[in-house]
C-alpha cells in the first residue's frame, strides 16, 4: 500500500467503523493517500469488545456471519478463530423449551421437527419451500420482489400465525431489533438466505477482532483515534481540538445521527436501541450448548451462555450469559429479566452476578417497506457518505456501503484530474 502523507491526504474518512475501514483501505488500494479519523480510542464503532473482570464483553450481543460475500473478500476467517453457534434456536413457550435446529445440518435431530412440537405439517412444509427458494435459488429475484412487511411475507408464504408467534416473531425479533415483524421482506429473505448458506460464529477475541483485523491494513500514520470532527470545511475537515485536515474529498462514515449533524440535510432512517444484560455465574451451565434461547412470551429478545460459544469469554469454572432486550435500561428491569431468565432455563438465578448493562443507541436502521438495498454515497461538494445506515443493517452491509463510497470517490477524482 502506498504511504499516507498526514499533511496532505487526498480523501478524509470519519469514522473507523467497519465501512469507514472498508472505504480507506479500497481508497489506499486505488493509490490515494487516506487519513483516517475517529473520536472514540479504538477502530469498530459499535463492534466493539472489552475485558470486564476476566470477561469478553462485547458492546452488545452480535454474532458473526461467514456466508456475506464482503466478510469472504476482506478478512481472514482462521485468523479470529472462529467457533460456532448452534444451527438453530431453542424457543420457550407455556409447553416448556422447544428446539428447532436446521436439520440439513443436524440430521440425527430430524425428530425435533415432527408435527406437533412446534410447527405442523403446513408450517414445515411452507418452511422447505421458503428456505428452497431463498437459500439454494439465485439472489437477483429476492432483491427485485415486491417490498412488504415481513409479517405479510410469511403469511402470504403459508405459515399458520401460531408458528409466525411461536418461532418467527421471537426470532426475528433479535434479528431486526423490532418485534411487530413491520421489517422490508426484502431485508428478511436476505437475511434467510445468508443464515442457511453461513455459520454464525464468535470470534475467539470478541466481536472486535473483526473490524481489529481491517485496521491492521491500514498503513503508518493512517489512523488518528480520539480525533473528533468539529465540522467540515470548504477544504477539509476542521477538528475538535482546532487543527483542520486539507483533503480533495470527504468520507463521512459515521452512525446516521453524526452524519446528519456533519452533513446538514442528509436524510438518515430511524433507529433500533438494544440493551444487553451480562450475568455470571459459578454454578453449572443453564444451557450446555452454544445455542440461542428466544422468547415466545417476548420478554426478552434472545439470550446465550456466550461461554458456551467461545470458552475464553469467562474465565476458567465461570460461565457467562449475555440477554439483550429491546430499548434502553430501566430502574427494575433487570430483575424482571432474571426472573423471566430463571423460566426460560429452569434454574435459580438469584445467585447471578450481573457483570454490566450494554446500550447501544443506533444498533441497527428502521427498515420499513419499501427498503432500498442501498443508497447513493455521493453528497455534493466532495463529500461522500457510507455506513450500514445508507444500506441493509448488517456486517454486509457496512462493508458493501464503505466498498460502494470507495468506487464513487475513485471515480469522481479520477474524473477532475
Amino acid at each position: 500500500m502506498p504511504a499516507t502523507s498526514e499533511a496532505s491526504p487526498d480523501v478524509v474518512v470519519i469514522g473507523a467503523g467497519l465501512a469507514g475501514l472498508a472505504c480507506a483501505l479500497d481508497l489506499l488500494r486505488g493509490g490515494l493517500r487516506v487519513r483516517v479519523v475517529e473520536a472514540s480510542d479504538g477502530v469498530g464503532g459499535r463492534m466493539r469488545s472489552d475485558r470486564h473482570e476476566g470477561f469478553t464483553i462485547d458492546r452488545g450481543f452480535q454474532v458473526f456471519n461467514t456466508s456475506y460475500p464482503q466478510v469472504r473478500r476482506r478478512l481472514s476467517l482462521p485468523d479470529l478463530k472462529l467457533r460456532p453457534f448452534t444451527a438453530g434456536v431453542v424457543v420457550h413457550t407455556e409447553r416448556g423449551n422447544l428446539r428447532f435446529t436446521d436439520p440439513t445440518r443436524s440430521p440425527r435431530r430430524l425428530a425435533e421437527l415432527l408435527p406437533g412440537r412446534l410447527a405442523s405439517a403446513r408450517d414445515l412444509l411452507a418452511l422447505g419451500l421458503l428456505s428452497a427458494r431463498d437459500v439454494i435459488g439465485p439472489v437477483g429475484p429476492l432483491k427485485r420482489a415486491d417490498d412488504r412487511t415481513t409479517w405479510t411475507a410469511l403469511s402470504a408464504a403459508g405459515f399458520s400465525e401460531e408458528f409466525i408467534e411461536q418461532f418467527f416473531r421471537p426470532f426475528l425479533s433479535g434479528v431486526f431489533l423490532e418485534d411487530e415483524l413491520e421489517t422490508s421482506s426484502r431485508f428478511f429473505h436476505l437475511v434467510w438466505r445468508s443464515l442457511g448458506r453461513g455459520t454464525l460464529c464468535l470470534p475467539a477475541s470478541g466481536i472486535g477482532a473483526v473490524p481489529a483485523q481491517l485496521a491492521a491494513g491500514l498503513p503508518g500514520g493512517a489512523l488518528s483515534l480520539e480525533c473528533p470532527v468539529d465540522r467540515l470545511t470548504d477544504d477539509g475537515v476542521l477538528l475538535t481540538s482546532g487543527g483542520e485536515i486539507a483533503a480533495r474529498a470527504v468520507v463521512v462514515a459515521t452512525g446516521p445521527a453524526p452524519a446528519a449533524s456533519l452533513l446538514p440535510g442528509l436524510s438518515v432512517p430511524a433507529s433500533r436501541t438494544v440493551t444487553t444484560y451480562y450475568h455470571a455465574t459459578d454454578g453449572p451451565s443453564p444451557l450446555p450448548e452454544p445455542i440461542l434461547l428466544t422468547d415466545s412470551a417476548r420478554r426478552f429478545l434472545n439470550t446465550c451462555v456466550l461461554s458456551e460459544v467461545q470458552p475464553g469469554y469467562a474465565p476458567a469454572g465461570r460461565r457467562l450469559i449475555a440477554t439483550s432486550v429491546l430499548g434502553d435500561d430501566q430502574p427494575g428491569r433487570e430483575a424482571l429479566l432474571r426472573a423471566a431468565l430463571a423460566e426460560a432455563y429452569d434454574t435459580g438465578t438469584d445467585g447471578w452476578e450481573l457483570l454490566t448493562v450494554r446500550t447501544v443507541g443506533d444498533a441497527l436502521p428502521a427498515m420499513p417497506p419499501p427498503q432500498p438495498l442501498s443508497r447513493t454515497a455521493a453528497v455534493g461538494g466532495g463529500r461522500y457518505v457510507c455506513g450500514d445506515h445508507r444500506t441493509t443493517g448488517s456486517v454486509q452491509g457496512a462493508l458493501a456501503s464503505g466498498t460502494r463510497a470507495a468506487r464513487t470517490v475513485l471515480r469522481d477524482l479520477a474524473a477532475s484530474i
